[in-house]
């Protein structure tokens, strides 16, 4: 990954890693870089989200918003991607996004990525199968909390009714 903010290109980590350099560097034609200040909100939760975005440097929160308060859902950093459910089913943003420091991402939208694919099927391909790959261990990680969360109700439920 070049160190200059001016220049910068997409590192062989997280979903980019089954990419080769060469296949890299043209992805990150198809897409815009982003520097995103601490504080900046990158996704604002309830607004239109159409692009993938690549954390190649830094933290992010991903977070919900009410009037009582603030609920974190999530940290994000180099490697993590965000939006990539709204490329496969396009909706506004259940959450909002926040750099916690300086952060550094690779933003694609639908119509960049749809390009890419025709241009280099090939090198699609295994972008997709990294895609997959991450929302498949999302899905696993929630389904996991989701049983501990199941498994407490009983537990306190359970505890309860014995006292």
């Amino acid at each position: 990954m070049s160190s200059n903010i001016d220049h910068p290109e997409i590192p062989a980590i997280g979903i980019m890693a089954a990419l080769d350099e060469q296949d890299r560097r043209l992805l990150g034609d198809y897409g815009e870089f982003l520097p995103v200040h601490p504080d900046k909100v990158l996704i604002q939760e309830g607004c239109e989200q159409d692009s993938l975005y690549f954390v190649i440097s830094g933290t992010l929160h991903v977070h919900t918003d009410t009037v009582e308060k603030r609920t974190f859902v999530a940290r994000i950093v180099a490697g993590d991607i965000l939006g990539e459910i709204n490329l496969f089913d396009p909706a506004k943003a259940s959450a909002s996004v926040t750099a916690r420091e300086f952060s550094q991402i690779w933003r694609a939208n639908k119509n960049d990525l749809e390009e890419f694919m025709q241009s280099y099927p090939m090198a699609a391909a295994r972008l997709m199968a990294g895609i997959v790959g991450s929302l498949s261990r999302r899905i696993r990680r929630m389904n996991e909390k989701l049983a501990i969360t199941e498994s407490e109700a009983g537990f306190q439920s359970f505890w309860s009714k014995i006292q």
